[in-house]
């Protein structure tokens, strides 16, 4: 069970938005915890010596080269204000549209070098709304395909105008200069057809089973017991968690301790799941995203909309 928790790497909220860094981690680091928030999300890293989950293949992976498709000569597009796009590596993917997620790497300077904000230097790339950020991001990005690589240079009425970025670098009427990477598009078309094309062929495998509302599983292992939680009790599991294609999102094996929440207060597919499982058993489910985050996803977080959800689930203790 997960909820979020923003790190804003840079600046700052609304229309001016420019970058705010979403990690999603566990109910707590060094406590067991429960949501505070009805439907929060649960979720799921093997420890180094536990291979289950370790067959999961990625499903329709974005792969970036980043030796593939260097321009010799940029390619530049000027658009409007002065916004400039210069193409360093072509894409080979989709380009977004201002409604889609996208994920990038990014190094933001001034016209002098003065660096102010790196997704490098932070060692992750960051996801967010095309639309919830400044102008010049969201006219330039629409310009690149997934796997671009590109030189952004944006003037100042298209990022913070005559006021700047107070308590930051960014004067007023600064211009800024972005190197950056689209290295994912996050889509509800794209993943709704990755979705149900998934979940066909997997329920076509051996051991997969399905149930009523459309939620696959699989038994890993089976105790011996025979106590079923129910929606109203508290239960303790290890978990990991991962979209289809390999990007893991949460997991209680990373943080060293389970998570301890009641079985009502998390998404359909965990509350259904679990029921399933007693004591002991341990169970892969395959989430459908009408039964996890839907359309919607999780905002500026790795789960985009129409996400079908893995997790590795072991059920230690009904409270």
């Amino acid at each position: 069970m997960v909820r979020q928790t923003v790190r804003q790497t840079f600046i700052l909220t609304g229309a001016v938005l420019l970058i705010a860094g979403l990690s999603l981690a566990g109910c707590g680091k060094k406590e067991q915890a429960e949501s505070d928030a009805s439907k929060t999300q649960p979720i799921v890293e093997r420890s180094a010596d536990d291979g289950a989950g370790a067959d999961i293949k990625p499903y329709q992976a974005v792969s970036c080269d980043p030796q593939a498709n260097v321009l010799e000569e940029p390619k530049i597009i000027n658009l409007e204000n002065g916004l400039q796009v210069k193409v360093l590596r072509e894409g080979t993917g989709i380009s977004p549209k201002p409604s889609d997620l996208v994920k990038v790497n990014y190094e933001g300077k001034l016209l002098d070098g003065t660096v102010f904000d790196s997704s490098y230097q932070r060692g992750e790339p960051i996801i967010f709304p095309l639309n919830r950020v400044i102008k010049g991001w969201t006219l330039g990005f629409q310009e690149l395909s997934e796997c671009a690589q590109a030189e952004l240079t944006i003037p100042s009425e298209l990022a913070y105008g005559s006021t700047g970025a107070p308590g930051s670098p960014i004067g007023p009427d600064a211009t800024l200069v972005f190197d950056v990477e689209l290295l994912k598009v996050i889509n509800p078309e794209r993943n709704r057809q990755i979705a149900t094309q998934f979940l066909q062929e997997n329920a076509q495998k051996e051991g997969v089973k399905t149930t009523a509302s459309g939620l696959q599983y699989q038994i890993i292992k089976k105790s011996d017991s025979d106590v079923h939680p129910k929606p109203s009790d508290r239960v303790e599991v290890d978990y990991r968690g991962t979209l289809l294609d390999g990007t893991e999102f949460d997991s209680s094996y990373s943080r060293g301790q389970t998570a301890t929440f009641t079985l009502s207060r998390v998404i359909p597919g965990w509350t259904e799941g679990l029921q399933l499982m007693a004591e002991g058993d341990s169970f892969r489910f395959f989430i459908p995203p009408e039964l996890a985050y839907g359309e919607g996803g999780v905002p500026t977080g790795e789960i985009g909309p129409n996400e079908v959800l893995i997790f590795d689930v072991e059920l230690r203790d009904i409270k």
